[in-house]
């Protein structure tokens, strides 16, 4: 394998204990190093490098490391022969040592994105850290329909010419999340590959992540790549779209490959939730064609959104909304149902069926999703349980 056409990159901000170490052990395994100084203002990394053999690269102040990676990028795309880039944190928290587990993926072709699964069995793993890699894993479902190991890990091998020709909104710790699905939008492949994590002790740990401040980036980004799902645009494809595996002429592979669509507790749960928030609002004769489009664009199981529909059909969902809208609207119940009230006043029911949707909508979705989530939990773990006895 060609090694010129890789080349590591090192993002690195305030990382002066770590980074020189980190880009050393990167040269002794490929021939081109990169690292980018995001602004650092503990020492001048250019110096702390001299000697290594490698590029140093730095920005006048603090950008963000999705900065940091582009401008990584937008240096390596004016030489035609660099296929990939592998991004490593400058923290130490990976191996460089791990980097030619990357390599069978890159040699197959220049179109692969693939992520470093860090191995979270080890010491010291923060449970914030466990719960944000399963939360940023579920959303990167809901946005692609992919299923990918950890969303989160900075242990990457981006394909150069293809993520050149993407454009991105954020430039910060979010700019991970939003190239995953960029690219898998683009129809571009991601793929896993296993790689160790050192975590240190909670005590001499140093993280430049700020979990308010990022957290509320990370989900208005969310929000952001889900709305431009929801739209009804065409996605800029770099490769052509994959043909379609199943087929209707072979109904019992369809209806199991629509079963397994995104099957996880959280998975269906999303698809339960969201059906019966639209099933409740007043959306007569469409309420099918709305979830199955939700459906469609969100990635989520079909048959849970349809199945779990039919609890709101007419006339119980409609008449508890229009009592509870009537209760909002005049301060008491309805409690004439006559040819007056239901049909010469529809027009007030239509509002009073909307107005009370407003508020049970949001309720039976969550506890739709609530109920699918813990339901279908204890079911994966006993299932999860019997396999390992029968083993």
């Amino acid at each position: 394998m060609n090694l010129r056409g890789i080349w590591c990159v090192i993002p690195a901000y305030n990382n002066a204990a770590t980074a020189p170490g980190i880009a050393a052990r990167a040269r002794s395994i490929l021939p081109n190093v990169l690292v980018v100084d995001d602004g650092s203002t503990d020492a001048n990394l250019a110096e702390c490098c001299a000697g290594l053999d490698v590029t140093v690269l730095r920005h006048s102040r603090n950008l963000g490391k999705g900065a940091a990676i582009l401008t990584a990028l937008n240096h390596l795309r004016q030489d035609p022969e660099v296929r990939y880039m592998i991004t490593i944190d400058a923290d130490g928290q990976h191996d460089p040592e791990d980097i030619p587990r990357f390599y069978p993926f890159l040699e197959r072709n220049d179109f692969s994105l693939v992520i470093g699964c860090r191995d979270f069995s080890g010491p010291n793993i923060p449970d914030s850290s466990r719960f944000g890699r399963r939360f940023a894993n579920f959303w990167m479902r809901i946005e692609t329909g992919i299923k990918v190991g950890d969303c989160q890990s900075g242990f990457r091998a981006y394909p150069v010419r293809y993520i050149g020709q993407l454009h991105f909104l954020t430039r910060r710790y979010t700019f991970e999340t939003e190239v995953l699905t960029r690219a898998a939008w683009a129809n571009l492949e991601l793929h896993d590959v296993p790689v160790h994590v050192h975590y240190p002790k909670k005590e001499e740990r140093i993280s430049h992540f700020h979990p308010w401040k990022d957290n509320f980036r990370l989900t208005c980004l969310h929000i952001h790549l889900i709305g431009i799902r929801m739209l009804p645009i065409p996605k800029r494809k770099l490769r052509p779209s994959p043909r379609f595996p199943y087929s209707i002429f072979r109904p019992r592979e369809l209806f199991r490959a629509l079963l397994n669509e995104n099957a996880s507790p959280e998975g269906l749960a999303a698809s339960a939730g969201i059906a019966s928030f639209l099933a409740v609002l007043p959306l007569p004769g469409c309420h099918i064609l709305a979830i199955l489009y939700t459906a469609e664009r969100l990635h989520l199981n079909k048959i849970m959104a349809l199945a779990i529909q039919n609890l709101y059909m007419p006339p119980l969902s409609p008449f508890l909304c229009i009592e509870l809208g009537f209760r909002m609207r005049n301060g008491h119940w309805l409690t004439e149902l006559t040819l007056q009230t239901c049909v010469k006043e529809l027009h007030f029911r239509l509002f009073e069926w909307f107005l009370g949707s407003l508020v049970l909508a949001p309720f039976w979705g969550f506890a739709a999703g609530t109920a699918v989530y813990f339901i279908t939990s204890f079911l994966q773990r006993r299932r999860n349980g019997a396999d390992g006895k029968s083993q």
